[in-house]
C-alpha cells in the first residue's frame, strides 16, 4: 500500500477572554511536536496572529502539513501531541474548530 501526498492544514484558534498567551504558547508548541513524532513534513508551520475587525478579538491561524492522509489519526495515540491538544480545548470559545485539510491547492490569477 503506498503513502499518500502530504496534507496541508489550515487551523483557526478562536482563545476565550483571558486565555490568549496560553493558548499561543501551546499554539507555538504544537508544530516542533508533530514534527518530533515524524507526523509533518519538513516544511516549519506558519503561524500568524490576527484579529476580528468587528469584534477586536484575537485569533491564531496555523497552516502545516501532515506527513499524509494517516498521520493526523496518529497523533491522537501519542501522549506528546494529546499533552499539547487536551489542554488547548477548554481554552478555544467553542471548543476546538475544525481544521480545514487542503488537499489541492487552486491557484488563482
Amino acid at each position: 500500500m503506498s503513502k499518500s501526498s502530504p496534507v496541508m492544514m489550515h487551523c483557526v484558534y478562536r482563545p476565550k477572554s483571558g486565555q490568549e498567551e496560553a493558548l499561543f504558547e501551546l499554539v507555538r508548541r504544537h508544530w516542533p511536536v508533530l514534527r518530533d513524532a515524524g507526523l509533518t513534513t519538513d516544511e516549519p508551520a506558519l503561524v500568524w496572529r490576527a484579529t476580528e475587525k468587528r469584534t477586536g478579538r484575537p485569533f491564531f491561524i496555523e497552516v502545516f502539513s501532515w506527513k499524509d492522509d494517516q498521520a493526523s489519526g496518529l497523533a491522537h495515540q501519542l501522549p506528546e501531541v494529546m499533552q499539547i491538544w487536551e489542554p488547548m480545548g477548554p481554552m478555544i470559545e467553542g471548543g476546538p474548530s475544525p481544521e480545514l485539510a487542503i488537499v489541492e491547492p487552486v491557484r488563482v490569477g
